[in-house]
């Protein structure tokens, strides 16, 4: 059998091209993979060490304050009447402020985790809610009771945001989760069926 110098060198050409779009292929997908499992990572630290704790504090809290309503009979806390005093005092203390603690200090040391570009303002309102709570406690701690409530109100947007961006990172976690087995599963199939 004979082969002609141009289909030796068509052939050399056509390797080479495959090898390249091979490589490149292969470049590009690991590329993406990287990118997947960076985002992924991200998304899952923005999880673990901020929305997840801030959201079960959150709803934790929310829990507590409804039932404690519930067992005062009221719509809403505001206001304090001197006979529920004693009670507030018990759940402000054991309850809310520890859970309130929590969430400051989450927003505080991991806000760097935040999804937004700026600080939401519920989040700050928050904090200086907390703030103003623990002018009054250090008060009670002293005896007067002249203040029952901080002077700073409760953001009430700051619950659906804790909701809302912690609902959005666990749909983004599973969509990379599953695109990402997704295509493993069509890999392993595909070379099964070779």
């Amino acid at each position: 059998m004979f082969f002609s110098p141009n289909l030796l060198q068509n052939a050399a050409v056509l390797t080479l091209i495959l090898a390249f779009v091979s490589y490149l292929a292969t470049f590009m997908s690991a590329r993406m993979l990287a990118r997947r499992k960076d985002k992924l990572e991200l998304v899952n630290r923005r999880l673990n060490e901020f929305y997840g704790p801030l959201y079960v504090a959150s709803q934790a809290g929310s829990i507590a304050y409804r039932s404690l309503l519930k067992k005062q009979g009221k719509t809403q806390s505001f206001p304090i009447l001197d006979e529920e005093m004693k009670e507030w005092v018990l759940w402000m203390t054991t309850i809310f402020m520890p859970l309130n603690d929590v969430r400051e200090k989450i927003i505080i040391e991991k806000a760097y985790l935040i999804v937004e570009e700026q600080m939401p303002h519920c989040l700050l309102d928050f904090v200086t809610h907390v703030v103003g709570y623990k002018a009054v406690l250090a008060k009670w701690a002293e005896g007067d009771y002249t203040e029952r409530r901080s002077t700073i109100g409760w953001p009430p947007e700051f619950d659906l945001y804790v909701e809302r961006s912690y609902a959005a990172l666990k749909a983004k976690q599973t969509r990379l989760l599953h695109s990402a087995l997704w295509q493993l599963y069509h890999r392993l199939i595909g070379r099964k069926r070779r």
